[in-house]
């Protein structure tokens, strides 16, 4: 109408998939042209592109320019809105392909090397396990001696703990104010170390059922950051902590005497922002 006055044209926002749980950004909806030529951006993460949930679960998102992971992710987006072959990825690891096999590779070395006497051991942090191939593998790494220590938030079909089986198992539930749920895996040997974020839980579903991904963190600043706020931090918790038994109970360890306090999701809040004490 004339005379009325118009609101300024906002810039669409980049392109953003939801591929069964895994959620990032198209790398070619977020270019940028440099003296060397066209640089992609992408946005990975382990959670939902939500106003909700982002209030109420604990997530993790890695913004990059890394080029490999870009062209993967930009590979993955043609492969789902096409009918092109399975593409051959670089860093990236994707279900129901390749996403599976590398986790059962990656066990499977760590307990390779504990029976050659090196130190081995598995960090780990999902919402669910209970694919049944990862559980065997497992327990075979935990028979071989490799150190694994998982943050399970929910179902668990493994039983830690048995002599025989799974004594080299610990497994922990954090329940808390925010739902956890971030997946991250990290892998170390003598010869390697390695730490993956992902969308899939170790699920049937997500494993063999949906396309997922998993993606490494390269960056040794990254990877210490959440090093400790994903594992050393959790670990260290003693008041909303759960630990499986072998006979599938959960257990609240007591605090010791002259033990503080510590709760890692609150350690987190004081750490990264304002806290309402009103619900902790």
């Amino acid at each position: 109408m004339s005379g009325s006055s118009r609101a300024p044209i906002r810039p669409l926002p980049p392109a953003v998939a939801r591929i069964e749980g895994d959620k990032f950004a198209d790398p070619q909806e977020r270019t940028a042209t440099t003296a060397h030529g066209l640089r992609r951006y992408a946005h990975l993460g382990t959670g939902n592109y939500h106003p909700v949930t982002t209030r109420l679960y604990t997530d993790y998102g890695l913004l990059t320019s890394n080029q490999e992971l870009c062209e993967d992710a930009q590979k993955i987006f043609l492969q789902v809105t096409s009918l092109g072959r399975a593409p051959q990825l670089s860093l990236m690891y994707q279900s129901p392909l390749t996403l599976g096999p590398a986790l059962l590779e990656k066990i499977a070395a760590l307990a390779e090397a504990a029976r050659a006497g090196g130190e081995a051991m598995l960090y780990a942090k999902m919402n669910a396990l209970t694919e049944y191939q990862i559980v065997d593998a497992l327990y075979e790494a935990s028979q071989a001696g490799v150190a694994i220590d998982l943050l399970v938030r929910g179902e668990c079909r493994l039983r830690p703990g048995i002599k025989g089986l799974s004594e080299n198992i610990r497994i922990r539930a954090i329940i808390g104010r925010f739902l956890e749920h971030t997946r991250v895996f990290y892998f170390r040997s003598p010869e390697d170390e390695e730490m993956y974020l992902s969308s899939a839980d170790w699920m049937t579903r997500n494993i063999h059922n949906r396309v997922e991904t998993m993606f490494p963190i390269l960056d040794e600043d990254i990877r210490k950051r959440i090093m400790h706020e994903s594992f050393e931090a959790y670990f260290k918790d003693n008041c909303q902590s759960w630990e499986l038994q072998p006979d599938g109970s959960y257990q609240q360890p007591p605090i010791g005497r002259g033990h503080k306090r510590y709760s890692a999701q609150e350690a987190l809040m004081h750490l990264h922002g304002t806290v309402d004490e009103t619900y902790l």
